[in-house]
């Protein structure tokens, strides 16, 4: 809206917004004995009006271009973040016809017998596929993967005796065999559909894969969490015996739970289900299920529990954390979840600010998701707005930043960042409680808390300061170890003294109020100090790394900033440089959803070579296009 007092010849001050104002009543003042009588009084927000004289009366306020158009498409939303489910496409059922001889023998050969394809609906049929060594799509036959829901289908992925792979373009990436569970208390998950189907043929009814192996995203489990998981008071993580196979092992305990999971091996010189159910038979593939291990959870571990982690980092070496791409701060500090960090700084030097820098970039260069627990950047929406303003560049506003890419930052938002405001109480325990529920349902990687000031306190009587806040941050690294996420910490330093200049330093983890244990305990420490002019040579922001535990992740030092007050990001400096700023206006989402759409397109087409599911096809003649399958 805006307030059209030109258009009435209403006089009233252009440089106030608010407040009201008494003037002359143009209906009235040419007719009166006193024309310069102000009876009309204004509301200089809202555009009201009232002759106290004539009763002349009404509202300037107008709407805008762009208001008129939002109200048409019906586009706006009064709640400033809101998640939208994505329209996918679904494919059209085939006609199934009798499974081909070549097919049955080929599956034979991988213990799967025409009973489970029957099962789990395995489809056969034709279908234009891309080949090998850049020759064009040509008819192939497929093995089709048939993905329901409800008993309706929603992709398929199709297979050729090339081991060449395609989801349908466009549908929704979903567990395989998902209806299997519904309603089940105990369930397998798998890495591929072959081992899905073992585990089937071995005579278990509630079996899934991951959608697209091990190299899928874990976001699909968002929309099936609820419904199908949730109620499980087994799941049996069966990935492969790899490196890959590992790591979605650990993100799906970590989702679901170590407590109610349970670990598959399938022992020496097999991959993964179907490779063991060949080798020694479906009877030997049900003694892996009744053996799976259980994760301890008490806190005693032996080297099998981390041996996985230990092969990777004895050949692999110390690897570097995650960075956020500014080149100066990454070589004194690169983070790993499953840590604290512990932010400081002198209030209104800008300690938020730059933490939601470290938040969005984390996020845009790994997709990392993020809860938030941070009374002080209340109300909600005008964190969102800052955030929004980081991811477009443009300052936040409809006469700034256009509709479609604020649409597309408030979709980011909503997908990608948590806010934990309880209602009862802000016990730790309490925040914690409600961010693991985060870490199960969207898969969150860090949990900020922003200032420790505003946490209830539990300290018992007779415990001391001390004491209490050694128990808070023992809390916080345990939650961060167990949950892998990675936890920053805002804490305010004590009453700040100016040094011998009249200035004041920036402060060290020692300087916070109550206790040297967020020195101790911390694994990094940052501290956020701006420099004004009158203070020193230059104006700006100083990051100073005060801590990193371990030295390949980083070290101390200092990384140098301008501020961007058009939207809120930091721009790395050399210490002093007033001119040539490199200030960066451009919409970093653009790349992100540039590289989203790349991932999606990859996805729906096309895999050569050795399928982590095929380990011995490479000696079947199936690269027959005319031959059935």
């Amino acid at each position: 809206m805006f307030l059209n007092w030109q258009k009435y010849n209403i006089d009233v001050p252009s440089t106030r917004n608010s407040g009201n104002y008494k003037t002359t009543c143009p209906a009235c003042r040419d007719n009166r004995g006193n024309p310069h009588d102000k009876s009309l009084s204004c509301n200089l927000a809202t555009g009201q009006f009232n002759c106290h004289h004539c009763g002349w009366s009404g509202s300037v306020a107008e709407e805008e271009d762009w208001e008129k158009q939002q109200r048409k498409q019906n586009w706006y939303n009064t709640h400033p973040i809101k998640r939208q489910r994505k329209t996918y496409k679904k494919p059209e059922p085939k006609p199934q016809s009798p499974y081909s001889a070549k097919l049955l023998a080929y599956m034979a050969s991988r213990g799967i017998s025409e009973a489970t394809l029957q099962a789990v609906k395995v489809g056969e049929g034709i279908e234009p596929m891309p080949r090998k060594n850049g020759k064009p799509f040509g008819n192939m036959n497929t093995i089709q993967f048939n993905y329901y829901r409800c008993g309706e289908l929603v992709n398929i992925k199709y297979r050729t005796g090339e081991k060449m792979f395609k989801l349908v373009q466009d549908a929704e990436l979903l567990p395989y065999n998902i209806d299997s569970i519904k309603g089940e208390t105990t369930c397998i998950i798998t890495e591929g559909e072959f081992d899905t189907l073992a585990f089937v043929e071995a005579g278990y009814k509630a079996v899934v894969s991951v959608p697209n192996g091990a190299n899928s995203n874990l976001e699909w489990l968002d929309d099936y969490q609820d419904d199908y998981f949730e109620d499980k008071q087994i799941i049996y993580i069966a990935s492969d015996n790899d490196t890959k196979g590992v790591e979605l092992q650990a993100e799906l305990l970590r989702r679901f739970g170590v407590e109610r999971c349970r670990v598959v091996d399938y022992g020496d010189g097999c991959k993964d289900a179907n490779e063991h159910l060949v080798k020694y038979g479906k009877e030997s593939l049900r003694e892996c299920i009744t053996n799976a291990r259980e994760i301890p959870i008490t806190g005693a571990f032996n080297v099998t529990d981390i041996e996985q982690q230990a092969d990777e980092l004895y050949y692999k070496g110390m690897q570097k954390g995650a960075t956020i791409g500014h080149p100066f701060f990454d070589e004194l500090c690169s983070f790993k979840t499953g840590m604290l960090a512990i932010v400081t700084g002198i209030p209104n030097h800008g300690k938020s600010e730059f933490l939601d820098e470290i938040i969005y970039r984390l996020n845009l260069r790994y997709k990392w998701r993020w809860a938030y627990f941070s009374p002080e950047n209340d109300p909600l929406e005008l964190h969102a707005a800052k955030l929004i303003e980081k991811y477009t560049g443009k300052k936040f506003g409809h006469t700034t930043l256009p509709v479609g890419e604020y649409t597309a930052a408030k979709q980011r938002l909503a997908t990608d960042y948590y806010f934990i405001a309880p209602e009862d109480n802000y016990r730790l325990d309490n925040i914690l409680s409600k961010a693991r529920s985060l870490v199960r349902k969207y898969g969150i990687r860090g949990l900020v808390i922003d200032p420790y000031n505003y946490i209830e306190t539990d300290q018992q009587p007779g415990q001391s300061k001390t004491e209490y806040v050694s128990e808070m941050l023992t809390k916080l690294k345990t939650f961060a170890k167990i949950n892998d996420v990675l936890v920053f910490l805002v804490a305010h330093p004590a009453k700040m003294q100016k040094n011998k200049q009249g200035q004041y330093e920036a402060p060290t983890l020692y300087d916070i109020s109550d206790s040297a244990h967020f020195n101790n305990k911390a694994d990094y420490g940052i501290s956020i100090f701006r420099r004004f002019a009158d203070d020193d040579t230059w104006e700006g922001t100083e990051a100073h790394v005060l801590k990193v535990r371990f030295k390949h992740l980083g070290h101390r030092g200092t990384a140098y900033f301008k501020y961007n007050t058009i939207n809120g990001r930091y721009v790395t400096v050399q210490q002093n440089q007033s001119d040539n700023v490199p200030w960066d206006n451009s919409n970093h989402l653009v790349k992100s959803l540039e590289q989203a759409a790349l991932e999606a397109a990859n996805a729906a087409k096309l895999d050569f070579g050795n399928s982590d599911d095929d380990p011995d096809d490479d000696n079947l003649d199936f690269d027959n296009e005319n031959a059935p399958y």
